[in-house]
């Protein structure tokens, strides 16, 4: 993957997020010198810290998008929390330490799904082999010894079904021949949609005691599944379904999973992301309420881990040092001073996000990738009808939501989406049975469909 410059971050941000410069210029320096402190010296890399991001601003100006956007830029492991979930600890609920957790299960995905691109090929060429076997199915040997071989299988924990048992089948020529009939013919793709029964294993039930070893380190569903035998349930799918089934079934099989999980770790380590949002709810601000000492003990908990500490993972120790933390909030009623001053600390780089004007509004509605028009013309597109949006009405739509959110609570571009789904209400609804091939939306469109909102001073009920 390239290298990419601070410049160059935030010319991939402006495609996806409208203004914001400075806070897009803040994270894209911070992200780079992630990658200028890996080219340092190992003595060097250990006393170079993140900066950390504070981000204030209100509600739906591009906070999360911008560091989501981040993530995806330099493939990161990316995971976004709310602080007003956690509770310090000694109280009923999620502990700090999850997010760190969180952040590692995400970059065992990741690298899970980079090492199965890279197998994809071998385990393919052994998923081909099976559906052959299944769709030509040898003639099975009934002996006193399979079965022996069975029983022991089934008492080994299920060892031996991880695979078809070959030597309790008896090939016979005319079998060979089909078999290398079907082999060509699943080559040419042939046989997609012919139907074929595989078993898989059963997905395992969500035990509350899994994520309270997790929290300990522990992988309690490892450990169960290597002494129970595991469930296998019949499914009868299109060979294309299939092929993808037994492709990760036999990945599984040719991944060293030691190693996978010990560079998620480093991944974590090194290139990790966590996104704290709504960190001014845990703020005592002005008001003295009972829970004012509670919020001040989450601060005091999620501390250490800004800081730097060893958090216990079920895939092993995972450091927090050079994880980049990013915290937003909207700061209505208080201020990032409000954060105890050992926190304030931890995010040395303050960014302030502007309230969206008009101007940004008619923008946001064109301009970015698979913006708000663009997906409702390609909702109606899937119906074969044509959407227009004349420029007056992109101007008028962008009024409305400006002026709504002035009058009632400013929640920034999520505006625009309320406001879209009153306008193209009878549109969406129509659509299937509209025989129409081309509708355009003008401003006086606009006005009559959204004249309750234009002229009814009480907006309350318009607000999702």
């Amino acid at each position: 993957m390239a290298i990419k410059t601070p410049k160059k971050i935030v010319e991939i941000l402006n495609q996806y997020i409208i203004g914001q410069d400075e806070a897009k210029k803040s994270v894209a320096i911070a992200l780079y010198n992630r990658y200028r402190r890996m080219q340092l010296s190992k003595e060097m890399q250990k006393d170079i810290t993140p900066k950390n991001l504070l981000m204030a601003g209100p509600t739906g100006v591009g906070k999360t998008e911008i560091a989501r956007r981040l993530a995806d830029i330099v493939e990161a492991p990316f995971v976004k929390v709310e602080a007003t979930k956690f509770t310090e600890v000694g109280y009923v609920g999620r502990d700090v330490e999850s997010m760190v957790r969180d952040l590692v299960s995400e970059a065992v995905r990741m690298e899970e799904k980079d090492e199965f691109a890279d197998i994809r090929p071998q385990a393919a060429k052994e998923a081909n082999k099976k559906l052959v076997r299944l769709l030509v199915p040898g003639v099975k040997r009934e002996n006193r010894e399979s079965q022996m071989q069975e029983m022991m299988g089934m008492l080994m924990g299920g060892l031996n079904q991880q695979a078809p048992n070959n030597d309790n089948e008896e090939v016979t020529d005319e079998i060979r021949n089909q078999r290398l009939s079907v082999s060509e013919q699943l080559a040419k793709g042939l046989l997609e949609d012919r139907e074929v029964t595989i078993e898989v294993e059963q997905a395992p039930k969500v035990n509350p005691m899994n994520d309270m070893m997790g929290q300990m380190g522990m992988d309690m569903s490892s450990m169960l599944n290597n002494l129970v035998p595991k469930k296998k349930v019949k499914r009868t799918l299109a060979v294309k379904d299939a092929r993808e089934v037994l492709i990760q079934e036999e990945s599984r099989k040719l991944v060293d999973y030691d190693s996978l999980y010990q560079k998620a770790i480093e991944r974590t380590a090194n290139n990790g992301i966590i996104f704290i949002d709504e960190i001014d709810k845990i703020t005592a601000g002005n008001k003295k309420t009972s829970g004012e000492v509670s919020r001040e003990g989450v601060q005091r908990d999620i501390l250490p881990i800004v800081e730097g500490s060893t958090v216990q993972t079920k895939y092993g120790a995972v450091s927090t040092d050079h994880i980049l933390f990013i915290a937003a909030g909207a700061f209505a009623e208080s201020k990032p001073s409000d954060l105890i001053p050992e926190l304030q600390g931890r995010f040395p780089i303050r960014v302030e996000l502007n309230a969206l004007t008009k101007d940004d509004f008619v923008k946001i509605l064109k301009d970015p990738e698979n913006s708000l028009l663009k997906q409702y013309i390609a909702l109606m597109h899937a119906d074969g009808i044509k959407l227009i949006f004349t420029q007056e009405a992109v101007d008028k739509i962008a009024q409305i939501a400006f002026d709504v959110n002035q009058g009632t609570d400013n929640i920034g571009a999520r505006r625009l989406s309320t406001i879209l789904e009153k306008l193209l209400e009878d549109v969406l609804y129509e659509g299937p049975d509209m025989e129409m091939g081309e509708i355009t939306i003008t401003e006086s469109y606009v006005e009559d469909k959204l004249k309750d909102i234009i002229t009814n001073k009480d907006l309350t009920k318009f607000i999702l």
